[in-house]
């Protein structure tokens, strides 16, 4: 059995369009890995995630910012990431306008600390 052939994360960026693109790049059962890229977009004022499961995201190019419905606020740049834990509501803000936004999301199940 031979493993899929290499691919890199910032080949076949979409063009702009009016919403984020979402891209399933791994995953079994629960766990799925997937890319997204935003183009200035962001989450309806109304609209928060509230996810069964952790998400790990990490922004490799552009910038956003995403919101906690506690009022607390997270910007991230390339490299920069964060775990979203379950039940964590939270949106995105603002995505980086005229330049594509490319995430890497991981949703998993919570797992027990400590």
């Amino acid at each position: 059995m031979q493993p899929e052939p290499v691919s890199n994360i910032f080949d076949g960026i979409p063009a702009p369009a009016a919403a984020e693109f979402f891209e399933g790049l791994a995953g079994a059962g629960p766990v799925r890995v997937e890319r997204i890229v935003s183009h200035g977009h962001a989450s309806p004022r109304t609209g928060w995630y509230d996810q069964e499961g952790a998400e790990f995201v990490m922004v490799l190019r552009g910038a956003a910012r995403l919101e906690f419905d506690d009022g607390g606020s997270a910007e991230l740049g390339p490299g920069c990431w964060l775990e979203i834990p379950p039940h964590c509501r939270h949106r995105v803000a603002w995505t980086q306008k005229g330049a594509d936004t490319v995430w890497l999301a991981v949703h998993y199940p919570a797992i027990a600390r400590g």
